[in-house]
């Protein structure tokens, strides 16, 4: 495997952080910005996943019905 082993990044509450943070840091630089132009790869991998996610469609905004509130007569 790639990196570190478990046992060794969660020996302490630090390196766990340490790991976290490298992570997130790792996908946020990752990510292009919006508008930004990616190499036609990067495009063609980006769309892939969006359709595997929702055909890349955002999900429908439904209204919010409250289940406590009481019924007006």
């Amino acid at each position: 495997m790639f990196g570190p082993r478990i046992t060794t990044v969660f020996r302490s509450k630090w390196r766990a952080l340490w790991f976290a943070a490298s992570v997130l840091l790792g996908v946020w630089f990752s990510v292009p910005k919006q508008g930004e132009k990616t190499d036609p790869a990067q495009q063609q991998a980006i769309e892939a996943v969006a359709g595997l996610v929702g055909q890349g469609q955002p999900a429908p905004a439904e209204k919010h019905v409250n289940p406590w509130a009481k019924d007006k007569p």
